[in-house]
């Protein structure tokens, strides 16, 4: 912590505490005549209107607020010459803090301290417009605020004196329409709770359809929270049927009251054209709302446009500060095992390579491992317990299904069970109750076998004190040797470096740090990014270097919980819903998701989104590729040379097909692109006609993919033939005729040799045209009747 930075702190800890004691010295409680009850200056203030009256019995309480009599006691007097002297002999100690902030500070402490809340009045009753008394006795309990016990309509009131009992007088503390509402309102609240409930409870799609009644109902009475889950399940097809118009008009009410999701989503309907006319402006100004209000996904659509330049100039330092913030909330979830598993599969591929692996496990290979794990397969049950516990690979996140595989493989003695059980009790969740001590447990017992995880967590247990008491910075250093057993159990991982980094236990070495967290991030461990892209942008050992820490930053960003809608898009698109899994594609997109942009794209290419006219599916299409392929995705550049070809949503442009076929082909060797540009060779297209270049790029694609070499060879025989054609064309046949000396050639008798191979030849066509028309079959019912032959005599007679 800098210098400037301590002197704020001791500043405002300062003029807090100043505050505080200057409250507490002008309000010493005094006896009140009907109760005696002392009052609490923790939501009490100041009213500077009745400072200057004169009370003769000291404070007064009136609904909440403490009104001081002008004239200070004696032992006020003291208490605060004794409070000056101590603050004297602190300000004789901090030599170098900033009087003129103290003052301000405190200055700004004490306005706030005065501010009034209004005074509060009651309402009709028998003490209609006299200011409520709290607290006050009904029913021999006391009361610190407005209730609505001994009412059967729900309306809270209040007494204005003490003992209601005695005095009987009191007053609503609402009117019939503020308590007509705040009823509603808690009506709301409770239905909202219901639907929640049963959504975070079940795992069934029957049971989510129902918990989402719920929340439509609690929306249709404007409870905020409900109209934000309400809206989004109408936008992407969650639980409800799509209906982007429906929730056009909720997010338009939600950004009304200032909601930054709703404005969030709102610009993500104006930036994508979805149920309104696209207008980036808008878009813009609506996500910057949203991130000012604190929504991370606007934060982090913000960070990608400043990095891409979409609709403003771009800024390399502006992306820094987005993605930053976001990166450090990622960041923070991220626990010892890496975080949450990101599914990243491309449509385009899974339908050109149809036995390509998609990292999904089908549902009988999951059925299998689950017979397994009931057989007391260790190796199954650990497996299971992972996927359970981060989700992905077509299984739904489930702690309670995780713990209980973690537990049976655990008893079974298996380490790498007890290191996750362990991280499951130092994270805590719904399920597992957080328990710093049970935590140690299980990761002493997974670190004696020799597991890295259990190493890893047992460190960071005794570097921080969870479940031990923290160690001074001299005594770290024992915790480093389990982070060394970490080292030479599985290689370099973020969690063994940061050590390096700041210098506890070894010597502070930067450099060492910066090359154990690329070898970490190799690993694709997230924290290595995050780190990586700290000591990048701040320039710490290294030279900083803001482009490059806007990229790692942003893979860190992608890591977050919102990744996961990657595999809800999938799974959407693999049922049939490629309206919804479009949507939830294009929102990715706008986050900068190279492969949402990459499936959005192939959707719209396919044409199989309903909800986008069919004049812009192309447009759109190329907008996606486009953004995809400045991400180095290489399908995504090959098509944007197609669609410059064929004039798919642009004009006709060989020129620029040409420039995209090329830097496919440059930067990421496509085989695609080398046999394209040898067609544009061949053919003129875009560049001048040469069939040498063409032959050049045809062989070039050939040796960059085996699955080049057929189409190849017959794009070199074609070319072959065109040019044996073009040199007959340019070349003079009678001039070549009349060079030629066929007696020279042939010999002196070269023309009887020419007429015996043209007797041979004719005599061999004659004899083929005779065999061909005696094997020519008749037909069945023309076919001649055969004479009956007498048979011959037995005995001839002599002659």
């Amino acid at each position: 912590m800098g210098q400037r930075a301590l002197r704020r702190v001791l500043a405002l800890g300062l003029g807090l505490s100043l505050g505080l004691a200057l409250l507490c010295a002008a309000a010493l409680p005094a006896a009140d005549e009907e109760g005696n009850q002392d009052e609490s200056l923790d939501s009490k203030t100041l009213s500077a209107e009745d400072q200057v009256k004169d009370h003769s019995t000291g404070t007064r309480v009136v609904a909440g607020q403490i009104f001081l009599e002008s004239g200070k006691s004696d032992s006020q007097s003291e208490d605060e010459e004794n409070f000056h002297s101590q603050e004297e002999e602190k300000e004789n100690s901090l030599e170098e803090l900033n009087s003129l902030e103290v003052s301000n500070l405190l200055n700004k402490d004490l306005e706030e301290a005065e501010m009034q809340s209004p005074v509060l009045t009651a309402i009709g009753g028998t003490a209609d417009g006299e200011p409520c008394h709290f607290p006050f006795l009904f029913m021999e309990k006391e009361y610190a605020e407005c209730t609505a016990d001994g009412r059967e309509d729900g309306r809270l009131w209040c007494a204005t004196t003490y003992d209601y009992k005695k005095d009987q007088k009191w007053g609503f503390c609402e009117s019939e329409e503020q308590s007509n509402k705040r009823r509603q309102m808690q009506e709301a609240e409770d239905v909202y709770q219901i639907g929640m409930k049963i959504l975070n409870e079940s795992s069934k799609k029957a049971q989510k359809k129902v918990a989402y009644q719920y929340l439509l109902k609690a929306a249709d009475m404007n409870h905020t929270k409900a109209m934000e889950k309400v809206s989004y399940a109408l936008l992407f097809g969650d639980y409800l049927k799509q209906n982007i118009q429906s929730s056009k008009e909720l997010l338009e009410k939600l950004t009304e009251e200032g909601s930054p999701k709703g404005q969030m989503a709102l610009g993500f309907l104006y930036a994508s054209g979805l149920g309104v006319n696209s207008s980036q402006a808008k878009a813009l100004v609506y996500y910057t709302f949203g991130a000012l209000g604190g929504n991370l996904i606007a934060h982090m659509i913000l960070g990608y446009r400043y990095w891409a330049g979409i609709g403003v100039l771009q800024s390399c330092e502006s992306a820094l500060t987005h993605y930053r913030l976001v990166a450090n909330h990622v960041a923070s979830d991220i626990s010892l095992t890496g975080g949450t598993v990101v599914q990243r599969i491309r449509l385009a591929d899974e339908v050109e390579n149809p036995g390509m692996a998609s990292g999904m496990l089908e549902e009988d290979l999951i059925q299998y491992y689950q017979f397994l794990a009931e057989k007391g397969d260790v190796q199954a049950q650990v497996g299971l317990g992972q996927l359970h516990l981060h989700g992905g690979r077509g299984v739904e996140q489930n702690h309670q299904r995780a713990f209980e595989y973690f537990n049976q493989a655990a008893n079974a003695g298996n380490s790498h069970a007890m290191a996750f059980l362990g991280k499951m009790y130092s994270e805590g969740s719904d399920v597992v109750p957080q328990s710093n001590e049970t935590a140690l447990q299980y990761f002493k017992k997974a670190a004696d076998m020799g597991n890295p995880v259990g190493q890893s967590g047992l460190g960071m247990a005794y570097l921080y004190g969870r479940g031990v008491p923290v160690m001074n910075i001299f005594a770290r250093t024992s915790c480093l040797l389990y982070f060394i057993q970490l080292c030479f159990s599985r290689g370099i991982n973020n969690n063994d470096i940061f050590f390096l980094l700041d210098g506890i236990g070894v010597k502070k070495d930067y450099k060492q740090a910066l090359k154990y967290f690329n070898l970490a991030s190799q690993g694709g461990h997230i924290l290595a990014f995050y780190n990586l892209a700290q000591m990048h942008a701040t320039g710490t050992g290294v030279m900083r270097s803001c482009h490059t820490a806007v990229e790692l930053f942003k893979n860190v960003c992608e890591r977050g919980r919102w990744s996961e809608r990657l595999m809800t898009a999938y799974n959407s698109y693999k049922d049939g819903d490629s309206n919804s899994a479009v949507v939830q594609y294009l929102l990715l997109a706008e986050q900068g998701y190279e492969v949402a942009q990459s499936n959005a794209a192939f959707i719209l290419d396919q044409k199989e989104a309903s909800i986008v006219g069919e004049n812009e599916t192309y447009p759109r299409a190329l907008l996606h590729w486009n953004r995809a392929a400045s991400q180095g995705y290489t399908v995504a550049r090959i098509k944007l040379g197609d669609y410059h070809f064929y004039g798919f949503g642009t004009d006709v442009d060989y020129e620029t097909a040409f420039i995209h076929y090329r830097l496919a082909s440059e930067q990421q060797h496509s085989a695609q692109a080398m046999f394209n540009l040898g067609y544009m060779h061949e053919k003129g297209l875009g560049i001048k006609q040469d069939i040498h270049l063409a032959k050049r790029f045809y062989d070039m694609a050939a040796e960059a993919s085996p699955d080049a070499q057929v189409p190849v060879f017959l794009a070199l025989c074609k070319l072959g033939v065109i040019y044996s054609l073009q040199y007959v064309r340019e070349i003079n046949m009678r001039e070549v005729f009349s060079h030629i000396d066929m007696d020279q050639l042939l010999g002196p008798e070269w023309d009887l040799y020419l007429m015996t191979i043209i007797a041979l030849l004719l005599g061999t066509i004659i004899a083929y045209r005779q065999r061909q028309h005696q094997a020519i079959p008749r037909p069945a019912g023309l076919r001649p009747a055969v004479p009956q032959q007498e048979p011959p005599p037995e005995h001839q007679p002599p002659q």
